[in-house]
C-alpha cells in the first residue's frame, strides 16, 4: 500500500519534471522525537512495561532522528543538485525486536508483552501489516553519496540523548 502511495506521489510530480522544475522527492522512514510521533506515543507503553516485539519482531524499521529528518529537508531546498528521490533514514536499519530492546534499555524498562500478528491484524487490520509488520531495509545511499553526515546515526544514543534531554 505504502510503496504504491509513494509511487502515484512521485508520478504526479512527473509534468513538473518535464517542464525543468527541480523535485526532490524525501521518503522517510520513521521519524523519532519525543515531542511527537510514534516514539511520543510508544514511550507510554514502553515505560509501563506494557511493550514488546511486533509479530515476530525480524521485520527491519528504518527510522531517522527529527532533527537529522529537518537538517536533510534543509539542504534538499539549498542544494541545486539534489533532485530525485532520496531516503531519509539513519545508515542502519534496526530490527523490530532491536528497537523495542534498545528503547527499553534507554529508559530502564524491560519489555515484557510481545504483540503477536494475529492480534494487530484483529485489532488494526491491514494497516497492522502496511506500518507495524512489513520489513523495510533503507538505505540512504544518495545522501549518503552526496556527502550529507546525518548527526544521529546510531539509535541507542540517539533515545539516549533525546530521552535524557526531555527529563531536562
Amino acid at each position: 500500500f505504502l510503496a504504491n502511495v509513494v509511487s502515484d506521489w512521485e508520478a504526479a510530480c512527473q509534468p513538473l519534471v518535464d517542464v525543468g522544475v527541480r523535485v526532490v522527492h524525501p521518503r522517510f522512514g520513521m521519524v523519532l522525537s519525543r515531542s511527537g510521533g510514534a516514539l511520543q506515543q510508544m514511550l507510554p507503553i514502553f515505560r509501563w512495561r506494557l511493550a514488546g516485539r511486533l509479530g515476530s519482531g525480524k521485520q527491519f524499521w528504518s527510522w531517522i532522528a527529527l532533527p537529522d529528518a529537518i537538517s536533510v529537508l534543509e539542504w534538499m531546498m539549498r542544494e541545486p543538485s539534489a533532485t530525485g528521490a532520496y531516503n531519509v533514514v539513519a545508515p542502519q536499519a534496526i530490527t523490530n525486536a532491536d528497537f523495542t530492546k534498545t528503547l527499553s534499555d534507554a529508559i530502564g524498562a524491560s519489555a515484557l508483552v510481545p504483540a503477536p500478528a494475529w492480534g494487530l491484524r484483529l485489532a488494526l487490520g491491514e494497516m497492522a501489516d502496511a506500518l507495524l509488520l512489513c520489513s523495510c531495509r533503507v538505505v540512504p545511499k544518495r545522501l549518503t553519496d552526496a556527502g550529507f553526515k546525518l548527526q544521529h546515526a546510531e539509535l541507542a544514543a540517539f533515545l539516549v540523548d533525546e530521552l535524557s534531554a526531555s527529563q531536562t
